[in-house]
């Protein structure tokens, strides 16, 4: 038996005492007889990345941790938790004010007479009509004094006069809406708005009120509770009967509808609406009253501009028809001279 020193690989740390084995005269190989010491590394480093991915890390759960209640839980634990299962915080719970300014609807909304502004009150119809107004005037009576509660000094009279203001206001600041998109919501209600700009981009309204027929006229009065008692909107109807004058033009400048020079008579009701609950609230237009009987009128013609076509080139084939429609007949030739 012999002893020698030997390395058995480049990779390890020290060397080892070998011994070579002779058993029944027969050499072995060394065989280490003492503790080999090796690096970590592989010994080929290649595909490193895919020898770690064969191996995998369970994370076991730990029940005695996830059976303890949330409430004993401190806040930078819950929040650790949650960061290491990749879990969003919750947005904390913000309740929004609602502010309501106006309402989405007309209340019992007022039905006009047919034939109003042309019956008079001595004919059959007219003094029908006479009827059905004193009717339902004890529902306006009585939304006027719930009126009063919150504005003791309201009087129809005056408020006649601020709706002719507010009508005629809403209607300017209708045409100068381009310049100053805010005025008019200090006229008009947010229901309405939508309603008095709608297909009036690019085109030029010019309005003008020439004078009333008739003095205005309140013929219906109401008020509704929002939500709660103490939010009370108010809306009162007005019978306008007015002489007017209106006309659109398009984008191109030329007349859609109506005309500057002729003047018409216009019978309208307008629902005026106010928050009486604020107390900053003030009186606006808030819709327009159409009946049912009234006919629909006729759609503004719409405007195209045409393509004007492209000259194209005569071909060869055209031109020599052409001359040859050009020639005269051979019988009105003239005869050549002969010799």
């Amino acid at each position: 038996m012999a002893t020698s020193a030997c390395l058995t690989s480049s990779k390890l740390l020290t060397f080892q005492i070998c011994k070579v084995l002779s058993i029944n005269n027969v050499l072995h190989r060394p065989v280490c007889t003492s503790p080999v010491t090796l690096i970590a590394k592989h010994w080929n480093q290649k595909f490193r990345k895919l020898r770690a991915q064969k191996v995998i890390k369970v994370d076991l759960p730990d029940y005695e941790e996830t059976m303890k209640p949330v409430n004993e839980l401190t806040k930078e634990e819950m929040r650790s938790k949650m960061k290491e299962k990749g879990v969003l915080p919750s947005n904390p719970l913000v309740e929004r004010p609602i502010y309501l300014s106006t309402t989405g609807d007309i209340f019992e909304p007022y039905v006009p007479p047919e034939g109003d502004g042309k019956v008079s009150f001595i004919t059959k119809e007219g003094a029908k009509q006479k009827l059905d107004f004193v009717g339902k005037k004890s529902k306006s009576l009585l939304a006027i004094r719930k009126l009063r509660k919150f504005d003791d000094d309201f009087e129809v009279d005056d408020f006649l006069v601020v709706a002719q203001d507010v009508y005629m206001k809403a209607h300017n600041a209708m045409m100068n809406v381009r310049k100053d998109k805010e005025e008019l919501l200090l006229y008009v209600t947010e229901k309405a708005y939508p309603e008095m700009l709608h297909n009036a981009m690019d085109k030029t309204i010019h309005w003008k009120m020439l004078g009333l027929l008739e003095p205005l006229r309140l013929v219906q009065a109401r008020t509704v509770d929002v939500i709660s008692k103490e939010n009370l909107f108010c809306q009162l109807t007005v019978r306008f009967h007015t002489q007017q004058m209106l006309a659109v033009y398009d984008r191109f400048g030329r007349l859609m509808y109506g005309s500057e020079i002729l003047a018409k008579d216009v019978l309208e009701y307008i629902v005026f609406e106010k928050h009486l609950a604020n107390r900053y609230g003030n009186w606006r237009v808030h819709a327009k009253i159409i009946p049912d009987w009234l006919p629909a009128k006729e759609p503004a013609p719409k405007t195209f501009r045409f393509v004007e076509e492209e000259e194209r080139p005569q071909s060869p084939s055209s031109d020599s028809s052409l001359q040859k429609t050009t020639e005269p007949p051979p019988s009105e030739m003239p005869a050549l001279a002969t010799a």
